[in-house]
């Protein structure tokens, strides 16, 4: 028998060995990873461990809430601050724009995911099934606001964030409610005091400092990082609204308190002034939000929403406030359009610009403009038949959501100081008796218009 030679035996068994390594990493490359939803190369190559957890965590979570039937979208900004910058790639490629982990192995402490609350109501058996899968949670709740005016149902809990830990990654569930302005909510996070206060950097939390409220989101699936997920369809847009979205909620407390004080108006024409009222504040806000004109609740419809809830039936009036860099020609051709006529035209775009529509029988809309300076904000007034000018001075103040006659619209977050300043420290007291020249508290004479100024700046219809 031939004699066999150990370096070609040896040599064989090299190539066998090789051979079978080779196989073995394209199995779990092309057919173990695909169906764990990975792909090795990008959770690995220039990857450090800390960035492969994220990604890691972020699968499992999508993976639970998967096995639940739970529709989540991605409204983390910083990931969604990456995602815009590569959004045309990211829409047009089914498995995303780059062949490493870009988006979802940045570097932070927490992934962002909203939850529509009417989308899903069983948590007990996603709680069982993530505690299976390693993760810790913890549930905060809170007072559904939208049942404050119901002294009934005043005091009900409703979910509001959730939190899932794992390793040192961990998701931040924010719950929306849509409510009857058109508009989602996310209420504050609020810890009870049994609570573990370390579980997770809470204070490094993008949602929960206020509650907030957007624009329901067109959503748009896609791949990122190899991982299927939605996210809002104009992450742009989103990212903008959300620089914006602190919400204040209506003082139900103080207001029935002012109403046991004084027992509200409910004669036949306080109900049909207050119905009018809100008819014309939702045409108004239709057509400046069309224009795309950011305006608030100002004076007398400021201080009803502020103190007790409601239009104040005796002001025969809906007034908001624009900034004057806000304004825009198109703004009475789009209001008498919708059927409400300049009633007057005071002042001029450079200098106490005012401006008047007829609304429905007597309920006037009066828009005043204002004007910002170093040091505060103001907005003038014009007397039509001297052209005595007046000059109303507010401290400088910031804009947030609310809700008002179920419609949601600007009012300044520092509310109180711009009612002190415009009503004195009386504002609770009710007073019938106004006269707009000399009894707001912050009014200051202006001077006089020139007489031949007069048919620009005093136009009455």
């Amino acid at each position: 028998m031939q004699k066999i030679n150990k370096n070609v035996v040896l040599a064989l068994l090299s190539l066998t060995s090789l051979v079978f390594l080779l196989f073995q990493l394209y199995y779990y490359k092309f057919y173990l990873s695909q169906k764990n939803g990975a792909v090795f190369s990008k959770v690995t190559g220039g990857q450090s461990g800390q960035d492969s957890t994220r990604w890691h965590v972020v699968r499992k979570f999508l993976s639970l809430i998967s096995s639940h039937n739970i529709p989540v979208y991605l409204i983390d900004p910083l990931i969604l601050g990456l995602v815009d910058k590569d959004i045309e790639q990211i829409r047009s490629s089914p498995d995303g724009p780059s062949p490493e982990c870009k988006y979802f192995c940045a570097p932070r402490d927490f992934t962002t995911f909203a939850l529509l609350d009417k989308t899903w109501k069983h948590e007990l058996g996603l709680f069982r099934t993530a505690e299976k899968m390693g993760f810790q949670w913890l549930k905060i709740i809170n007072k559904d606001p939208r049942l404050d005016g119901m002294d009934d149902l005043s005091g009900i809990e409703i979910p509001l964030h959730y939190i899932f830990k794992l390793a040192s990654h961990a998701i931040h569930l924010v719950v929306f409610y849509e409510r009857s302005g058109n508009y989602l909510w996310h209420g504050p996070l609020r810890l009870k005091q049994h609570m573990d206060r370390k579980f997770v950097p809470f204070r490094k939390l993008h949602f929960g400092r206020y509650p907030g409220a957007y624009e329901k989101p067109e959503l748009l699936l896609v791949s990122i990082d190899d991982l299927k997920v939605q996210i809002p369809k104009n992450t742009s847009s989103f990212l903008e609204e959300m620089s914006h979205s602190r919400f204040l909620e209506c003082r139900y407390r103080e207001a029935r308190a002012f109403f046991q004080l004084y027992p509200d108006d409910a004669s036949l024409d306080a109900v049909e002034f207050r119905k009018k009222a809100k008819s014309l504040l939702h045409l108004a806000a239709l057509t400046l939000n069309k224009l795309g004109v950011k305006f608030w609740l100002s004076s007398g419809t400021c201080l009803g929403w502020y103190r007790q809830c409601n239009v104040i039936p005796h002001s025969k009036d809906v007034d908001l406030g624009i900034f004057i860099r806000d304004y825009k020609t198109d703004i009475i051709p789009a209001f008498q359009k919708a059927g409400l006529p300049l009633k007057h035209k005071f002042g001029k775009v450079e200098d106490s610009l005012e401006l008047s529509f007829q609304g429905e029988d007597e309920v006037k809309l009066d828009i005043f403009f204002f004007y910002e300076e170093d040091d505060h904000i103001w907005n003038g007034g014009t007397q039509a038949k001297s052209g005595k000018k007046f000059k109303y001075l507010f401290p400088k103040f910031t804009l947030c959501w609310t809700e008002f006659v179920e419609l949601r619209v600007y009012v300044p977050c520092e509310t109180l100081q711009y009612i002190e300043a415009n009503y004195g420290p009386d504002w609770k007291v009710p007073v019938k008796t106004w006269d707009w020249k000399s009894s707001p508290s912050n009014v200051q004479y202006n001077g006089i218009w020139p007489v031949d100024e007069w048919d620009d700046v005093i136009q009455i219809y």
